[in-house]
């Protein structure tokens, strides 16, 4: 019972922490706008680490590598605990490895949640402040898909053909990537 309370809470806590400073590496890299109200509340919760470990860590390429380093450590150790918990033995490398595949799973999850809302919102509330952070997540993907998919009507049909490429790649290449890392 002890041990169920614990992974709730680093269910609760750590995972949606590294989601956080996942997404704003990734909004970083796109470039999106933060002047909005989920720009300014990534900012607000990720600034007290991201800022003290940028003293320590140079951006490279343009790239906010100390967001990308923080949601690396705390996903790492968010996997530790839980393996640690269920005494599950596991290597440093291949505790790496299962970290970074879990980043690339959660930056396919977090794109797709991107269109979702998008699309959602396109429908409902097309103003909404929110549009141009989701714009700048999904566009760049999309771009090269709308010269193959045509538009039906008023229906752009590229954001249902990404989400099903999206889920091909969950379901075929990052799958199999994590069973072949979990092997004992």
């Amino acid at each position: 019972m002890l041990i169920e309370a614990a992974q709730f809470l680093l269910d609760m806590l750590l995972q949606p922490f590294a989601a956080i400073l996942l997404l704003r590496f990734h909004l970083q890299w796109l470039r999106a706008p933060m002047r909005n109200p989920l720009g300014e509340f990534i900012m607000l919760i990720t600034n007290p680490l991201v800022l003290r470990v940028r003293r320590f860590v140079p951006a490279i390429l343009g790239l906010d590598t100390a967001s990308l380093l923080l949601a690396v450590l705390v996903e790492s150790g968010y996997l530790w605990l839980t393996l640690a918990m269920h005494n599950y033995p596991m290597g440093a490398l291949s505790l790496l490895a299962w970290t970074a595949l879990k980043l690339c799973k959660l930056s396919v999850y977090l794109l797709m949640g991107a269109l979702f809302v998008s699309a959602l919102l396109s429908w409902t509330n097309p103003h909404t402040p929110f549009a141009p952070i989701l714009h700048s997540i999904t566009e760049p993907f999309l771009r090269p898909l709308r010269r193959w998919v045509p538009i039906a009507g008023s229906f752009d049909f590229s954001m249902l053909v990404l989400f099903l490429i999206l889920q091909l790649i969950l379901m075929l290449p990052l799958a199999w990537l994590e069973s072949r890392v979990l092997l004992p």
